[in-house]
């Protein structure tokens, strides 16, 4: 047979030798892929949140969050856009392979910008707390009535 790896596909006319011949090639994946913790884990030297004064715009700021993604922005920039002081918020993602978003907060000057995330945030935790306790009191009130219901299907069945 001849040192040709088409050789074996143009004599043979079946499709799965010509597939197998085709390439030679091997893709070594392990070299290419970020490990899953490098997505959520700060690396050494490196700030969770990166601040940025807007100069073109009176009381803005740009800031970037880093390892986080589309859930924090979504929340914090709803948040933000309640409250009074806040004339503009909105945030983006400027690559969805990378873990970052950017957050942009132009304020009315009562406060300065980062005070209006520094609070959204605090409220956002409170929020989370509220959540938190209101799903876990829930879940233990359907566990109560599903052993409730359980004992009184056992007893229904003489069991």
């Amino acid at each position: 047979m001849s040192a040709d790896p088409w050789a074996r596909a143009k004599h043979d006319a079946s499709c799965a030798s010509y597939r197998n011949a085709s390439c030679k090639t091997t893709v070594k994946v392990d070299y290419d892929k970020e490990q899953r913790f490098e997505s959520f884990v700060l690396a050494e030297g490196e700030n969770k949140v990166e601040m940025e004064t807007d100069t073109r715009v009176p009381s803005a700021a740009v800031f970037t969050f880093n390892k986080e993604d589309h859930t924090l922005g979504n929340m914090i920039c709803s948040r933000l856009q309640q409250g009074s002081h806040v004339l503009f918020a909105g945030y983006k993602v400027p690559h969805p392979l990378v873990p970052k978003f950017q957050l942009r907060v132009q304020t009315d000057g009562e406060i300065t910008p980062k005070e209006a995330v520094v609070a959204a945030c605090h409220e956002l935790v409170k929020d989370l707390g509220i959540l938190s306790r209101e799903f876990t009191k829930e879940f233990e009130l359907r566990k109560m009535v599903g052993a409730n219901q359980q004992q009184q299907n056992g007893a229904q069945d003489g069991i």
